[in-house]
């Protein structure tokens, strides 16, 4: 089930979950005017004027690429997905893959291959199998917007290079620290986008994502002093499935059997909420902790607050903001018994489970939040797309 949250905005609000069911010079393209953008807090908005819509480009097509893609074409007038980029390239393995998922069900849409596309419902999408960015000729299939999703270009050396190709926007699926790059988590920051000055942006990370609506609601209300979390999150592709050298991350447990064992990991997701609200910056930090789950993950936030407060009034502020304001639809708030499974598919950011907030001596707060850290991630992804592409 797909449908648009509020009037209005450009966000995505998925309801249907089970619940609620070194090469060539770089060429950065110059600030030009462009309309208003509508985000899911802006106030500004978008000319009515109908426009054609943006070809977008999509640089690789692993877990997030494929689901972005797929809420794209289903959801997204704004865009036209016109080329898939992968490597090490397999056509008929990401064409499978498409129609195919283990963990979000077939996509029902008729799905073919050709030498060097994948055709999808009559309609030809090309494909290429470039391994460094600034080689993927995307002028020749007119991509403006390019969500990059490879996981691998994180600095803006390394990203820039699509621009020579006649690039005018690109969205990264990680967190890029480098200096002045935009990390949006929607609800929180996206008023900041200004298309005149931001050509590369982020969508931050999945865990900052369910993170920072929380973090919002509390500094707003409470303040925080400080604060620590622990993600409890399923495996990804940067584990091994049986024990095996792992060349993708330094972290030795990730290159043991995912699905053997809990691994204590990192997450930068809480100092990169920092990047959020820098005014936070040195006072949050956390670890990850990699369980034997495909899917559905949990974000364990404790902060000690500066004012004093109890279960209940932590948890009416965020019940309220996920009814109305910048965070509706993109924060949740349960307060029924559910487990993990049954957040798979929630398109929501991360969904407060009520029934395990604790206050201990009146200023140290816990929190648990769910996310499918997949779907509710590639949502945001195609909110910020739309937010893009409504702007130039």
């Amino acid at each position: 089930v797909y449908c648009l949250r509020a009037p209005s905005v450009v966000s995505l609000n998925f309801m249907g979950n089970k619940k609620s069911k070194p090469g060539k010079p770089v060429s950065v393209p110059s600030a030009s005017p462009s309309n208003p953008v509508v985000s899911s807090s802006a106030n500004t908005a978008v000319s009515p004027k109908k426009m054609a819509p943006i070809k977008v480009g999509v640089n690789g097509f692993g877990r997030i690429g494929r689901l972005s893609f797929r809420i794209a074409w289903d959801t997204c007038p704004e865009i036209e997905l016109v080329h898939i980029n992968e490597t090490p390239g397999a056509l008929e393995s990401s064409a499978y893959l498409l129609e195919f998922d283990s963990v979000h069900g077939r996509w029902p849409h008729k799905i073919e291959t050709t030498a060097d596309a994948i055709v999808i419902d009559g309609k030809k999408v090309t494909y290429s199998m470039h391994k460094e960015c600034g080689d993927i000729p995307w002028e020749k299939y007119g991509v403006e917007l390019v969500l990059e999703c490879t996981g691998e270009f994180l600095t803006t050396e390394k990203i820039s290079p699509q621009f020579n190709h006649g690039v005018k926007k690109i969205l990264v699926s990680a967190p890029v620290k480098s200096e002045g790059i935009l990390n949006i988590v929607v609800g929180c920051n996206d008023k900041l986008y200004d298309p005149a000055k931001n050509h590369i942006v982020t969508a931050a990370s999945c865990t900052t994502n369910c993170l920072a609506p929380v973090v919002k609601v509390i500094k707003e209300n409470l303040g925080i002093k400080h604060g620590c979390i622990t993600t409890v999150h399923n495996v990804t592709n940067t584990q091994t499935l049986v024990d095996a050298c792992n060349s993708k991350k330094s972290d030795l447990r990730r290159a043991r059997a995912g699905l053997m064992s809990l691994a204590p990991t990192s997450t930068g997701s809480a100092t990169a909420v920092a990047l959020i609200f820098p005014d936070l910056k040195g006072k949050l930090n956390g670890l990850a902790v990699r369980v034997p789950l495909l899917n559905g993950s949990l974000t364990d936030c404790v902060f000690e607050v500066n004012k004093e407060t109890t279960v209940e009034e932590v948890n009416a502020m965020l019940k309220a903001a996920s009814l109305e304001g910048d965070l509706k639809g993109i924060l949740g708030f349960e307060e029924k018994p559910l487990v993990s499974v049954d957040y798979i598919n929630d398109n929501r950011s991360g969904i407060v489970d009520a029934l395990s907030t604790q206050v201990i001596d009146k200023s140290l707060v816990k929190i648990y939040a769910w996310y499918d850290n997949e779907w509710g991630y590639s949502c945001r992804m195609v909110d910020i797309a739309r937010m893009i592409v409504k702007s130039m």
